[in-house]
């Protein structure tokens, strides 16, 4: 009998009673309301709810973006609210990658250009930053497009220029949001089968807020926020 070997997941972000309240007294707002929150190494998740539920709150956390009023959040088994700003700075930059439904490019520079920015902050030699960028344009696809500025990308073209971007440091987990909202459906599926390989065969951690149900099929995980709660969590027997 042959023994089956299955391989272990951990933790890489967990909220822990997370709470997140905006202004005060009269005109305090809480966004959060204690959540409580596990995503493992390797998974797909997407994050899914109406305005107003708490979902950018909470991934704009888990990007080190902003901070907890009061609870928990751990990266990696470290307390991320324990470290200085500096600290939480360098775990951007070594270990988080960020898609937005905007692109975020400057206008004014080449596609190689754009992704090479991310490598500038860590102060990689610009013969080293140039190979890496160029490698993860061919990633996404892009090989030839090096030096087009973004006004001359389609949409879709552009937000694999972010991807690329996000990639180009190799990071613990990607969070993605919205990243095909202002394309249309034959590009957002283009962009989510990219997401899906790079989950699947670099074991990128991706962490996805979207509003479109036909793009949360490609997560293995959708969770539900409602009214500053995860409301629902379950694995998605639909995962493309």
């Amino acid at each position: 009998m042959t023994a089956q070997v299955q391989t272990e997941r951990h933790p890489l972000v967990e909220l822990r009673g997370v709470t997140k309240v905006y202004g005060s007294g009269t005109a305090a707002m809480q966004a959060l309301r204690g959540v409580g929150l596990r995503i493992d190494e390797g998974e797909f998740a997407a994050v899914m709810g109406p305005s107003g539920s708490g979902k950018s709150t909470c991934m704009n956390i888990l990007g080190c973006l902003d901070t907890p009023t009061e609870g928990k959040y751990m990266f990696k088994s470290i307390e991320v609210g324990a470290l200085t700003g500096n600290q939480r700075a360098l775990l951007r930059r070594h270990y988080l990658g960020f898609v937005f439904q905007g692109y975020n490019l400057l206008n004014r520079t080449s596609a190689l250009e754009n992704v090479e920015l991310p490598l500038i902050y860590r102060g990689i030699k610009a013969e080293e930053r140039r190979s890496r960028a160029g490698r993860a344009l061919a990633a996404v696809g892009l090989a030839g497009w090096e030096h087009h500025t973004p006004g001359e990308l389609s949409g879709g073209q552009q937000q694999r220029v972010a991807i690329a971007r996000a990639i180009v440091t190799e990071p613990a987990v990607l969070l993605a949001d919205e990243p095909t909202g202002n394309l249309d459906t034959a590009r957002s599926i283009e962009i989510m089968e990219l997401l899906t390989s790079f989950n699947r065969d670099r074991g990128i951690t991706i962490i996805m807020v979207t509003h479109e149900q036909e793009m949360a099929r490609f997560a293995g995980r959708i969770i539900q926020f409602r009214d500053g709660l995860v409301w629902a969590d379950k694995a998605n027997g639909e995962a493309l």
